[in-house]
């Protein structure tokens, strides 16, 4: 189910918390720097110095601040605390999750791995029956420390910010990617076409290969072999941005042809955060979007349908199907599974016919009603209750998974789609769907192509269950599945149990929470207690395994 929920990450503010500041290239991740303030914004702020993040000045005032602080409370390398926690951080027994490209006999699978030997990191792949084994055989297929470093700005290294993969449809090859690196690890970044037969970069003079070698916040996917639609600052100047400082404008790039010859295919308003278009495959059809992300809870999306053959034969600038505004809320997010819409609720909505879908459901219809605003077949696979959420989805071929929260108790339950009937049933996945407290569980497809099989990766972990991975299918509700991967045990938890109480508010709400203690201990009310909470944009803390 494609969707533009995590499009758009919310950008944090300026200010810097008053504890250790650290000299890092990584100190402002992928998605989460702050958004290019406007030159209005800017004047007379005596710290905008401080957006140069790289900066000779900003980073020599960090190792100052850092000075005084450890001067303070201590440097915590000298402490064994520091370096307990530092040898577990540096463990080689990671799990090195890997997703397959292709299918068939010819797939492989991929992962993107960091150690003290490749510091910026190496993408690599490996066969199934290798990857199961407990030293897989990895190939290889770019060594991020091994490019020429960056030439602009103060950067000395490469980040990886991940790749996007060609999608011709099915039944054909992923044989190329968008390779997506930043400079230092700043929210900008470069893009590069990759060759996956090859393991190599197609030449943008030679081989007409597309890419963008001026860092800059860029959202660029392929629409066909030889287009891609793009958004990103051209001219290098701002003016097609939004005052959020991301792309407000998206054109249509034809391979062959200079970026100055793209031609405008969409365009936000200045005060969105951001504008996007993508178009993509959907088990036998064809989407194409155009997104207004208004603010990080709003948008507005516009849709046209497509075929197979007409978006590998005509671009995006000449295709004459005009757009249509998807009649949903604002503040609704947007999906597809085939030609159905997947339509997620942020606030209670009244459809066409008087029907209310309340906050938090997951309502699906097939597109052309969507469009027609014929809401009869429309069809709730979750509605939420006081204690129950709907915590994300994750879909393969023939099924959509929805992981559930109740009471902050993880369940996954399965829908599967009968595409000729275009009917949903719930499969019964039995006391096996349940997970136990104190434990978490999650689920993705195998492959990068979600619609390709019902192979999945399930993973499981718990306050005191490290990591594990394994493989199942949708197809038993992941009853049977195969142990693959591990995390060693970190610290002893034998005698250790996790309960699961309530607390009641003064409106008399139950409010959940864990306890972790020692199974013999005498609750008298005399224990010390480490207490750790958290509750904010709608991020709930499930349980998760922490050697720290």
């Amino acid at each position: 189910m494609a969707s533009s929920g995590s499009a758009i990450r919310k950008a944090i503010g300026r200010t810097l918390a008053p504890a250790l500041l650290l000299r890092s290239a990584n100190a402002f991740s992928a998605g989460m720097a702050p958004p290019a303030a406007s030159p209005a914004a800017t004047a007379g702020d005596p710290h905008v110095w401080l957006e140069d993040v790289l900066g000779e000045k900003p980073l020599a005032w960090v190792d100052e601040v850092n000075k005084k602080c450890i001067e303070h409370v201590g440097d915590p390398k000298a402490t064994g605390a520091y370096r307990r926690i530092k040898s577990v951080l540096d463990s080689k027994e990671k799990i090195p999750h890997a997703f397959r490209i292709g299918n068939g006999d010819g797939s492989r699978y991929y992962n993107f791995w960091q150690d003290a030997d490749h510091v910026q990191g190496i993408w690599r792949r490996t066969s199934l029956e290798s990857y199961k084994t407990r030293e897989p055989e990895w190939t290889t297929v770019l060594d991020l420390d091994a490019l020429p470093p960056p030439t602009t700005g103060t950067a000395k290294t490469w980040v990886w910010h991940g790749s996007t993969l060609l999608d011709e449809g099915p039944d054909k090859p992923a044989d190329r990617a968008l390779i997506r690196l930043s400079p230092g690890g700043s929210d900008a970044d470069t893009c590069r076409e990759f060759d996956l037969n090859e393991e190599r970069f197609v030449d943008p003079v030679s081989e007409d290969g597309f890419a963008l070698p001026d860092p800059a916040k860029t959202r660029i996917s392929y629409r066909s072999r030889d287009e891609v639609l793009v958004g990103t600052d051209f001219g290098m100047d701002g003016s097609t941005l939004t005052d959020s400082g991301y792309p407000r404008v998206v054109k249509s790039w034809r391979r062959g042809t200079p970026i100055e010859d793209a031609v405008v295919v969409f365009e936000g308003e200045q005060d969105d955060i951001a504008a996007s278009m993508y178009a993509y495959h959907d088990r036998g059809h064809v989407h194409e979007f155009q997104l207004r992300s208004i603010t990080f809870y709003t948008s507005k999306y516009f849709y046209r349908p497509l075929t197979v053959d007409g978006i590998a034969g005509t671009t995006c600038d000449e295709e004459t199907t005009p757009f249509r505004e998807v009649p949903i809320p604002e503040d609704a997010e947007l999906g597809t599974f085939a030609d159905m819409a997947m339509v997620t609720l942020r606030s209670d909505f009244e459809a066409p016919g008087g029907v209310v879908f309340g906050t938090g459901s997951l309502v699906t219809l097939p597109m052309s009603d969507l469009m027609d605003g014929d809401w009869t077949g429309a069809v709730s696979l979750f509605a939420p209750t006081p204690s129950r959420s709907l915590s994300g989805t994750t879909e393969c071929r023939d099924y959509i998974i929805l992981k559930l929260l109740e009471d902050v108790k993880t369940r996954l339950e399965f829908w599967r789609f009968d595409k000729s009937s275009r009917k949903w049933t719930r499969q019964d996945g039995g006391e096996d769907a349940d997970v136990p407290v104190g434990q978490d569980v999650s689920v993705s497809p195998r492959g990068r192509d979600s619609s390709a099989d019902n192979a999945l990766w399930l993973f499981r972990d718990g306050y005191l269950v490290p990591d594990t991975m394994e493989m199942a299918t949708a197809e038993d509700c992941c009853a049977v599945t195969e142990p693959v991967k591990a995390k060693p045990a970190m610290f002893d938890a034998d005698g250790l149990i996790v309960e699961q109480r309530f607390a009641a508010s003064k409106d008399g709400t139950k409010i959940p929470y864990f306890v972790m203690r020692r199974e013999d201990v005498v609750m008298d009310g005399g224990n010390p207690v480490l207490l750790d909470a958290y509750g904010g944009v709608e991020i709930s803390m499930t349980p998760g395994y922490s050697a720290g």
